[in-house]
């Protein structure tokens, strides 16, 4: 069942769609609000514990040296011997993404950090694993364990002693998948589509902390549990539309935006449908008066939002103009006609 409300935001287009799918755990909701752009939310489907992950971002709130540092194998487990050595413990770690979950068996990236602060301030770094289940020999005392899967993590505090020991990490975590389409369904080149997600509140300063930039469509990327404020780029210039999506643990989202935009391709001529001009300077500034784009050559290339725009050509010191309006997944030609008393001023 699939449910469409009004839009949110009188000075904007947006509404939110819910998506009510039957799944192995039930029913669950998938929910979305888009910013100037409908996002239209599929089935959450599960997200598989064994899927690879290649890379990690470190807990907040935690003094934790920086977690994108290569992974070094400290303290192995003893080469053909179970056991620790006398006066230290072994750990067996694992972990899940859901509580109840199957464990997690590769695209871990484990470190283990003792608790006493070092003269920078930060934890030191005693033990790092990567994989999936993973067995340590420490000396036996406090720590911190911190497992990353994709950009989800968590950190748990463990005590090891003489014994074997056993810790399990629940990450609540899960998965989202982005693509995006123009309107009437028309597919956009991957290779022009990118995404960055962020977090969903704003910092002190008023801007949203980047998580992931520049994001291929059709990539799972791995987060904890929670909303995120997605930001869709059609192209480089101005074809950007945003919302808020929510990621929900031992699952994948798939959110496909949508963006009001088209390709164009503007070019100077001394007649219709005639021979482009060399050497020709472009700047297309929109109906606010701001400049997009300046580019230098016989033909300009874009890729520009839905809306009124004007495109001004200067060759050999004269300058000629066209208005033009962009209609969404309509892509165009533009001709600026260098005609005897065409000039602009």
């Amino acid at each position: 069942m699939v449910l469409f409300l009004p839009p949110v935001w009188a000075s904007t287009q947006a509404m939110i769609r819910l998506d009510f799918s039957l799944t192995a755990n039930g029913l669950s909701i998938a929910r979305s609000l888009a910013v100037a752009a409908a996002i239209v939310m599929s089935a959450a489907a599960p997200l598989h514990a064994q899927d690879p992950s290649p890379s990690f971002a470190p807990d907040a709130g935690i003094n934790l040296p920086p977690i994108d540092a290569p992974v070094q194998n400290y303290a192995p487990p003893r080469a053909g011997n179970p056991l620790a050595a006398p006066g230290e413990g072994t750990i067996t770690l694992s972990a899940k993404l859901v509580e109840g979950g199957p464990d997690i068996t590769r695209g871990l990236v484990w470190r283990i950090f003792g608790e006493t602060a070092g003269e920078d301030g930060t934890l030191p770094l005693v033990a790092s694993a990567r994989g999936g289940v993973a067995t340590l020999s420490l000396e036996p005392g406090s720590y911190l364990v911190h497992a990353s899967f994709g950009r989800a993590g968590a950190t748990k505090r463990i005590r090891i002693g003489p014994d074997f020991n056993r810790e399990s990490v629940v990450l609540e975590a899960g998965g989202l998948k982005l693509d995006a389409l123009l309107s009437g369904g028309v597919r956009i080149p991957p290779d022009d589509l990118r995404f960055s997600i962020y977090e969903q509140d704003e910092d002190a300063t008023g801007e949203r902390p980047l998580i992931i930039p520049n994001v291929k469509p059709g990539t799972v990327v791995r987060l904890n549990s929670g909303t995120y404020h997605v930001v869709s780029r059609y192209g480089d210039l101005n074809a950007r539309v945003a919302g808020d999506i929510r990621v929900e643990a031992g699952k994948v989202t798939e959110a496909t935006m949508e963006h009001r935009a088209a390709e164009l391709t503007v070019k100077l001529v001394r007649q219709e449908n005639g021979e482009a001009l060399a050497d020709t300077s472009w700047t297309i500034v929109d109906e606010a008066g701001e400049t997009v784009r300046e580019e230098v050559g016989a033909f300009a290339s874009m890729v520009l939002a839905e809306g009124s725009y004007t495109a001004v050509a200067k060759n050999r010191e004269r300058v000629f103009s066209r208005d033009f309006v962009v209609v969404p997944g309509r892509n165009q030609d533009v001709e600026v006609i260098a005609a005897e008393g065409a000039a602009a001023p």
